[in-house]
């Protein structure tokens, strides 16, 4: 529990450690003063005078078996405990409290995550910009991502590395649209990677905010302030600008981005309406919406392009390229699920939600827990 007391100057005068007795007073707030029992053992003290704001921290709180009998003085042992700490309103935290991060530290670890999740996404969209150049059959592609993802998981859940989730009918039955949206999403983003420059299908994609407003404005019924939608004439217009001046320009990779763009934004919806609630989050909740999203795709992989195409496109690519080949597959897969999920791990510690970043993006999860002070 965190108080503020503001005074015009205030002194402060009491023990780090306070230890009630049988014979002692209960604490007093006076409007002017603070002045906190004494006990009979002498303790060292300090004072501190302050005219700013001072808050007060609970840092520990010892045996207080009789609480219910809190008016009761009696009622108090030389066992019961209390440790407090004070800072000023200008400090973050208690210094030498009980280990809590400060905001800092918070902001911190916010930061690295996101630095991990876009030097994990810059690596990944190498590769597979090389193994499209090389091997231009996106649906199998994407889903040997998926199936990477859903590999490594698995033997995580197997070895104990991590945690299985307990996942019941009615789970799968909630994440099956969501997976429909994100294979979709998936599958649509790759296969403009395919025909056009990456920038190109990332300048695309940064319009989602649009979709999002959009089709929450038209389908869903929200409406929003006018500076929202003002915010979205730049967002438009570059994107429109970007496709007219784009000298490579091929119609199927600026729709695959379009359709890459919408159905992450329903995936997104679907995601927060469904499954808010659910004991599955984080990692766990990607994994599994990995391995349905596999499921889904693998017939339409099949049926597309066909498992003579990939054997005669890969002699192919192992001709022009070599054994090297092998790896760039090996690490597209890879880094694709390590960024997702790096992504992943930060949202479901934060309060925040990965949709307030452009692609490539995640489902919305609710937070496992959010920071606050009581």
């Amino acid at each position: 529990m965190i108080s503020s007391l503001r005074q015009p100057s205030i002194s402060i005068s009491g023990s780090d450690v306070v230890l009630r007795n049988r014979h002692a007073t209960l604490i007093q707030l006076r409007p002017q003063s603070f002045s906190p029992f004494s006990s009979r053992e002498k303790s060292q003290r300090s004072v501190v005078s302050t005219k700013k704001p001072l808050h007060l921290a609970c840092l520990g709180v010892g045996n207080f078996g009789s609480v219910k009998n809190f008016e009761s003085e009696a009622s108090f042992g030389q066992s019961d405990l209390v440790k407090c700490g004070a800072y000023e309103a200008d400090r973050s935290e208690v210094e030498g409290g009980d280990g809590t991060p400060s905001e800092a530290a918070k902001k911190v670890k916010i930061g690295i995550y996101f630095a991990t999740w876009w030097a994990l996404n810059v690596v990944f969209n190498i590769y597979n910009k090389k193994v499209l150049n090389a091997y231009p059959y996106p649906w199998l592609t994407s889903t040997l991502s998926l199936a990477c993802g859903s590999l490594m998981m698995l033997i995580s859940w197997a070895t104990r590395i991590a945690e299985a989730p307990k996942t019941d009918l009615e789970f799968w039955k909630t994440l099956f649209p969501v997976a429909v949206a994100h294979t979709i999403g998936h599958v649509a983003a790759t296969v403009s990677m395919s025909k056009v420059a990456v920038s190109f299908t990332h300048i695309i994609k940064s319009g989602e905010p649009a979709f999002s407003v959009l089709v929450s404005r038209f389908i869903l019924g929200e409406t929003f302030p006018v500076p929202v939608y003002l915010s979205l004439l730049p967002i438009i217009g570059g994107c429109a600008l970007a496709a007219v001046t784009e000298l490579n320009f091929n119609m199927i990779g600026f729709m695959g981005a379009m359709i890459s763009n919408l159905a992450f934004v329903f995936r997104n919806i679907f995601s927060k309406k469904g499954m808010k609630g659910k004991s599955v989050s984080g990692m766990n909740y990607y994994a599994c919406l990995s391995i349905l999203s596999l499921a889904i795709l693998t017939p339409f992989a099949i049926a597309v392009e066909g498992p003579a195409m990939w054997a005669a496109g890969w002699q192919t690519a192992l001709s022009e390229i070599g054994p090297q080949f092998i790896w760039w597959v090996a690490a597209q897969s890879i880094f694709y699920h390590l960024y997702n999920q790096s992504l992943q791990l930060s949202s479901s510690t934060h309060q925040f939600s990965p949709s307030m970043l452009s692609e490539p993006q995640l489902p919305y999860l609710e937070p496992s827990y959010t920071h606050r002070r009581v």
